[in-house]
């Protein structure tokens, strides 16, 4: 089993301390993403899996074996980084191949992999190029092309498709996506991206300030965030959230009242934050829906859709919108109906969910 298991996982760069007593597993073949807001240390966290940084305290394990001491190049593990890493004066081959020779595998044998993975990832025709003459889409297939061919228990990303441009990066994200399926190597992958996060995770760990906020599947976290950070970090746009109380009825916020089930009389008086996300809404009422008053500032057009920037008591919201291939019917919207079942509710101290009903 090359699963991977952190275990209190603590660092300290002498008093200051960026990673907090950290508990995760990653099952073998899983594909996991921490991600996160730069400082947060999740690329700290990936590194010491690595071993490129030494672990304060707690325990790390790999295939069931403790890695605390091991040295990175006996710990089976391949990354690949964010600027490439690739000898600039060798071809993509040389590249590919160098790892390979260091452990002195026979030249033959070399050759076949290097040629076997050039064509997993269509570099078959680039073998003979230098990294100068790629583009960036391609010499992040070499340094991909690099880690594979060692055939490593564990593939450690580091936010590899940040100096990519956005069509590079989608297309980036759908190749990472169809290797991994292929492979089925166990993968950790850093970013900052959330769009990255939903859409290449089995798993998604959501780190804020050296500590883990949840882990989920991207559906679980998306639909059910366990916090306020969670909900705004995850989502394009992200939820909206606006102070409130509840009463017997629901959440007040200011004088418009959303209608909510599962309130006690224990509930009665709380604050909280409301959470909406821009999708769970309607220009219409419908059954179950409550209407909330906007001044709408502007539309963005994006297509079949469109994004509402509005204000509703005093709060800038966004909501989305289908076009329905116009956008002349959005102007005049005063009113943005919500689904009471999908609306989410957080304590107003502590920014935890609520389950009213639970």
């Amino acid at each position: 089993m090359s699963g991977v298991d952190l275990s209190s996982i603590v660092k300290k760069y002498g008093a200051f301390q960026v990673v907090h007593g950290i508990d995760l597993t990653v099952a073998e073949k899983e594909f996991v993403v921490l991600v996160g807001p730069s400082g947060c240390g999740k690329s700290t966290t990936l590194r010491m899996i690595a071993g490129l940084e030494e672990i304060t305290a707690g325990d790390l394990t790999i295939d069931g074996r403790r890695m605390n001491r091991i040295a990175p190049k006996d710990r089976d593990v391949a990354m690949v980084f964010q600027n490439y890493a690739l000898y600039p004066h060798l071809n993509v081959a040389d590249n590919m191949a160098f790892g390979l020779r260091i452990r002195k595998m026979p030249k033959a044998e070399i050759k076949t992999t290097i040629d076997d993975v050039a064509g997993i990832l269509g570099l078959t025709e680039y073998l003979d190029r230098r990294p100068a003459d790629l583009s960036g889409g391609q010499r992040q297939r070499v340094a991909m092309g690099r880690a594979i061919v060692r055939h490593p228990k564990v593939f450690l990303f580091d936010e590899p498709l940040s100096n990519l441009d956005a069509k590079l990066r989608t297309q980036m994200r759908a190749e990472i996506k169809r290797l991994h399926k292929r492979l089925g190597v166990t993968s950790i992958y850093v970013t900052h991206d959330q769009v990255e996060a939903m859409t290449l995770a089995d798993r998604i760990v959501v780190m804020n300030d050296g500590r883990i906020e949840q882990i989920g599947t991207p559906m679980e976290l998306f639909n059910n965030p366990a916090n306020t950070f969670v909900a705004g970090f995850l989502g394009s746009p992200p939820m909206n959230q606006v102070k409130g109380v509840l009463t017997a009825k629901g959440a007040k916020i200011g004088e418009t009242e959303i209608k909510i089930d599962g309130v006690t009389a224990a509930d009665v008086g709380r604050a909280v934050t409301v959470g909406i996300r821009p999708e769970h809404v309607a220009l219409k009422a419908g059954k179950g829906t409550s209407a909330l008053p906007i001044d709408l500032d502007l539309v963005e057009p994006l297509g079949s859709e469109a994004l509402l920037h509005a204000r509703f008591d005093n709060n800038e919201m966004v909501f989305k919108a289908e076009t329905h291939g116009d956008i002349g019917h959005l102007s005049g919207v005063t009113d943005i109906h919500v689904d009471s079942s999908l609306v989410k509710l957080f304590d107003g101290e502590t920014g935890q969910a609520l389950n009213l009903g639970g």
